[in-house]
């Protein structure tokens, strides 16, 4: 069974970490949320309890990622343990994923070098190094990234996925075919 660590800073975007542990708990994934406090507050002012403290030790797990949230990013961005343990998950040979704003901590963390990537509109002024997508889920080596809020979803059946999971079954028991079909009737 596959370890996901979502990192949760004050300031993080609900909609995009919570779906994150949602889906991929629902694959039978082994999530932590791991939390700068005990109890992290979101953008939206919705409050959740972390599952560990954020530690020096992410080395454990299969998969680091990142919720956005342009707060909940800057917050992860200058933090110097995140960005350590994403520099030695990636040189391990880890997966790590991040949605929204928090492609901007991947370029702190200076593994957007030479990499295709995609962000919340407007972030990509601030990344100096790799090339930005207006696609919704981008995988590249072993980063992913995606758009936003909305893009959550379609993001995390993507983890599932690299991480080795089904999420056809996951989309299946949530609907979610159900409503990309409702896109192509159209």
């Amino acid at each position: 069974m596959s370890k996901v660590a979502v990192v949760f800073a004050p300031g993080f975007e609900e909609i995009e970490g919570l779906t994150i542990v949602d889906v991929l708990r629902r694959a039978e994934m082994d999530v932590t949320m791991v939390g700068f406090d005990k109890e992290v507050t979101g953008n939206h002012n919705i409050t959740v309890k972390s599952d560990q403290l954020l530690s020096e030790d992410l080395k454990n797990y299969d998969m680091i990622v990142l919720p956005g949230g342009t707060q909940g990013a800057n917050n992860l961005k200058n933090n110097p343990t995140v960005i350590e343990s994403l520099q030695t998950a990636y040189n391990n040979g880890k997966q790590i994923g991040a949605i929204c704003a928090a492609p901007m901590v991947l370029e702190e963390a200076g593994l957007l070098q030479d990499k295709n990537y995609t962000s919340f509109p407007g972030i990509e002024d601030d990344i100096k190094s790799g090339n930005h997508s207006e696609m919704l889920v981008v995988k590249d080596g072993r980063v992913t990234t995606s758009r936003g809020p909305a893009t959550a979803l379609a993001f995390s059946y993507r983890l599932v996925d690299i991480l080795g999971g089904n999420s056809d079954e996951v989309k299946e028991a949530m609907q979610y075919n159900k409503l990309a079909a409702s896109f192509l009737e159209k």
